[in-house]
């Protein structure tokens, strides 16, 4: 298939990431890539779809992994899983026999592994520059989920129309499902029967980098997993810090011993991120070295140094988060530079997945979500227009139109953009710049 070829049914049937910010998958395809990554790595606690959707579809997506690689003249492909998961990766062993220029590099459970840049310099040795991107270093990465529904447009000619998510935490039946995309938190949960505790709250996505949702949130492609926890969570809790209290906190309880910096993964392979001398900057009110605060747009957000190194428990992460969005509001972009050399003892400050669920207290909800069939019945679905980086798709149905699943219901805008489709069989009930609401009544 060419690559063009390739680029079309990705926009057109509205293939993005299927988590993260949902990039648009067309605008990574490139012929200047040399390897294609598939990230199964999967490192947010509780999190299991992306190798249950690989096991149970290895054949669709290791095909799907070799097309795309073929159609950008990659020389290889690489699937990242984590070594515990033996199953999938017997599976895959198999599989990838059909596929030579497919090889799995099996990585440490850790955390962040699933970052993009970690990956990519565990499967390729390559680092990416400090406020660079993938394709700097000729490498393109995709999740599985994201191959899959590319698989699904090309060879089926079915466009994203739901989402695979992980229902977990304080509910009567963890379940992995595929719910119809503007489905409602409510909704979702209802497939994993009763919710377990009083006050309940909703982590929409990963424990470290997800945030709080309410059973009014709906799912969009992005969304990767519901969990459920109570109000009183250290996790729950944490998300809804007061970051004056935690800016207060840095200047009287700091005490600089550096374990932020030292864990911090990608300080660890050369990028400018020190976050204890952030720390010690706002304790003291010292802006004699503003780069100590512009190098706070390299962090990556993964929220390591407040949830498990930190021996006093601040937030670091929350306190960088500020400048970035600082930076970001004074339109100050961070600029690729040289990183320096990776850390020789990079291995040893790797942090198990296993000791950080017990940091968060979440070991007791890390139990089997099978994934199933189940389908939810839905009234009502709210079709946000934007579920992806660039900009939103332009609705082409009106009130009262009768919509069927998979059809199309907003088209791709001009610049970096996808196509949005119907989710469900309904009435368009109601449409705006921002949403197609659909009743299936």
């Amino acid at each position: 298939m060419l690559i063009d070829e390739l680029k079309n049914i990705a926009r057109e049937n509205g293939v993005v990431g299927a988590g993260g910010a949902g990039f648009p998958s067309y605008a990574k395809m490139t012929d200047k890539a040399d390897t294609v990554i598939l990230n199964c790595v999967e490192c947010e606690p509780l999190l299991k779809l992306h190798r249950q959707l690989l096991a149970a579809n290895a054949e669709e997506i290791v095909q799907m992994l070799d097309e795309v690689r073929e159609a950008m003249g990659a020389k290889e492909a690489v699937i990242g899983i984590k070594s515990e998961h033996v199953g999938t990766l017997r599976i895959l062993e198999e599989v990838t026999k059909d596929y030579p220029k497919v090889r799995i590099c099996a990585v440490r459970p850790t955390y962040p592994m699933g970052d993009e840049v970690i990956l990519i310099y565990e499967a390729t040795g390559r680092v990416i520059k400090p406020g660079g991107i993938p394709i700097d270093e000729n490498v393109v990465v995709y999740n599985t989920e994201t191959i899959y529904n590319l698989y699904q447009a090309v060879h089926s000619d079915k466009p994203v129309t739901d989402k695979l998510i992980s229902i977990v935490g304080e509910v009567e039946r963890p379940v992995t499902v595929r719910v119809p995309i503007g489905t409602s938190v409510k909704d979702a949960i209802a497939l994993a029967g009763k919710v377990t505790v009083k006050d309940p709250a909703y982590v929409m996505g990963g424990p470290m980098m997800g945030k709080l949702g309410t059973e009014n949130t709906i799912i969009t492609k992005t969304t990767n997993a519901i969990i459920i926890l109570s109000e009183e969570h250290k996790v729950v809790m944490r998300m809804n810090k007061n970051l004056d209290i935690e800016r207060r906190r840095a200047a009287s309880s700091c005490c600089q011993c550096k374990t932020c910096t030292e864990m911090c993964p990608r300080h660890a392979l050369g990028h400018p991120i020190e976050p204890h001398r952030i720390m010690r900057a706002v304790a003291n009110h010292d802006i004699t070295d503003l780069s100590v605060y512009t190098n706070a747009a390299y962090c990556s957000s993964c929220g390591l140094c407040e949830n498990y190194s930190c021996p006093q428990g601040l937030a670091p992460r929350s306190v960088i988060a500020e400048f970035k969005d600082g930076l970001r509001a004074a339109g100050v972009r961070a600029g690729k530079i040289e990183p320096r050399e990776v850390e020789r003892d990079r291995e040893l400050r790797k942090a198990p997945v296993v000791r950080l669920k017990a940091k968060l207290g979440l070991s007791r909800y890390d139990v089997p979500a099978p994934l199933t069939d189940l389908e939810v019945a839905v009234k009502t679905v709210k079709i946000p227009l934007s579920q992806h980086i660039g900009a939103p798709a332009k609705a082409v149905v009106a009130q009262g139109d009768t919509v069927k699943k998979g059809q199309k219901i907003a088209e791709a805008a001009e610049g970096l953009s996808v196509a949005i489709h119907a989710s469900v069989d309904g009435v368009v009930k109601k449409v705006n710049e921002k949403e197609v609401v659909i009743s299936t009544k």
